[in-house]
């Protein structure tokens, strides 16, 4: 149901409108002029109003002016493309001409009324992102989790390059589209880019784009991800993992808006904003040979430093109510809540895979427990499980809590449970080994996991 107002001046149409309208439960007021529907009518009050455009006194899109935040569509006998256009540059979402088929006109209404409830339900769910968290929904209250809100707040009404760095799962990307949602280009694109998941050979080609015949199988022209990002922001995930030639094509993106996609001499001018991530330390890779010293530079005017999960102490129980609630509004569970125990021990834990590896296991949680309570061997907690958040190491890396916590688990868990605590696959724990040089300790169990 919603609430309509027809200005026609013409009686029968105006009756007959009604009648097609209150057929679909809609409450219908009417006027035959903008001046008795200004003097007699709250014009805010209404969903839609459908105005004559040839009306007694002043046209019906003066209308417009009167209710500027009401979604109206002009009806008119004097069809015709130029007065459309018109009509819609001063603000009409929709225009119809007369004699109107009757289905027309519904699905017209229909459509209008769909894009206001669209509109109103992003207006009210942007409000209860803004009162309840002062970032994109990123929940924290921790002095650090303060000082990257503060970053994004100030950085990002520029158009100044943003290096975000922080461990796998602390949320890189959650702050990329915080930066673009908050910056002037919010209307224009945000791609994003995993460096990592794009094998060498075709890196070049996807984010700079080909020409036809540029190598085999390039049987078109193709837009590369950066020119697609043009007028908006590229972020660029795990960007230490981008190969040298990349670098180098990327550097002069940078330095003068330039792009050359692979097989063709023109250059093409970009504009885009860069925010890259990465979870590995750039100035070892700039020593190694790995990572250009000038790209390194250019891209780390502005960083921000996410705090591993287990740096956040005083933020996990509202972070693992906010999961969970999210969780089970998604997979449509009942209201839930954990168990003393079960938040004492997300307390304990370590968290490896960070937030990510919070929010996989509550979803688990919530898709396995027969009960509202979840407690911690629904969560997949023990009450041995290590590290502790104090006896890990400050300043750790990525690769070297890795380590300490394979060897501080390793005699008391199975390859499948160290795999499932790190939030990672047996593959990708089995690969990290053989990089990290951990040896894997042989165990009755594994033999019988198959």
């Amino acid at each position: 149901m919603a609430y309509v107002l027809i200005i026609e001046d013409e009686n029968v149409i105006r009756q007959s409108l009604r009648r097609l309208l209150e057929k679909r439960q809609h409450v219908v007021a009417e006027a035959d002029s903008v001046e008795s529907a200004v003097r007699e009518q709250d014009l805010t009050g209404f969903d839609l109003i459908i105005a004559d455009l040839r009306l007694p006194g002043a046209d019906g899109t003066a209308i417009l002016e009167r209710a500027p935040d009401v979604p109206t569509i002009i009806m008119t006998s004097y069809a015709s493309v130029r007065s459309a256009v018109e009509a819609m540059k001063l603000g009409a979402l929709d225009y119809i001409a007369k004699p109107f088929d009757n289905d027309e006109l519904l699905l017209t209404v229909e459509r209008a009324l769909k894009e206001k409830r669209l509109e109103r339900q992003n207006a009210a769910l942007k409000a209860d992102l803004d009162r309840d968290y002062p970032v994109s929904g990123i929940v924290g209250t921790c002095k650090a989790m303060r000082d990257v809100f503060d970053r994004i707040t100030r950085v990002a009404p520029t158009t100044t390059t943003v290096l975000v760095l922080g461990e796998s799962g602390t949320g890189k990307e959650l702050v990329a589209r915080a930066l673009h949602e908050k910056s002037e280009r919010s209307d224009g694109p945000m791609i994003t880019v995993n460096c990592a998941a794009i094998p060498d050979s075709l890196i070049e080609a996807e984010l700079f784009g080909h020409e036809k015949g540029a190598f085999t199988g390039a049987v078109g022209a193709r837009q590369g991800l950066v020119e697609s990002a043009d007028g908006g922001t590229l972020f660029l995930d795990e960007i230490g993992e981008l190969p040298l030639a990349a670098q180098a094509r990327l550097l002069r993106v940078l330095q003068e808006g330039e792009i050359r996609r692979v097989g063709s001499s023109r250059p093409r001018h970009v504009d885009v904003r860069l925010v890259a991530a990465t979870h590995r330390d750039l100035s070892r890779l700039v020593s190694a040979g790995d990572f250009r010293e000038d790209l390194y530079f250019r891209i780390n005017v502005m960083e921000i430093r996410l705090p591993p999960l287990r740096e956040r102490g005083e933020d996990l129980p509202d972070l693992a109510r906010h999961l969970l609630e999210r969780a089970r509004k998604r997979l449509k569970s009942p209201p839930m809540r954990f168990s003393n125990e079960t938040m004492e021990g997300i307390r304990r834990y370590g968290w490896p895979g960070n937030v990510r590896e919070l929010e996989n296991a509550i979803e688990r949680a919530v898709i396995l427990s027969d009960s509202t309570v979840i407690t911690p061997d629904i969560l997949g907690l023990r009450p041995d499980d290590a590290p502790q958040p104090d006896t890990a190491s400050p300043g750790l890396s990525l690769e070297d809590y890795f380590r300490q916590f394979v060897l501080a688990n390793q005699d008391h868990c199975t390859e499948t449970e160290l795999a499932r605590r790190l939030g990672i696959s047996r593959k990708a724990l089995w690969e990290k080994r053989q990089r990290l040089g951990i040896p894997r300790r042989p165990r009755m169990e594994e033999s019988q996991e198959g």
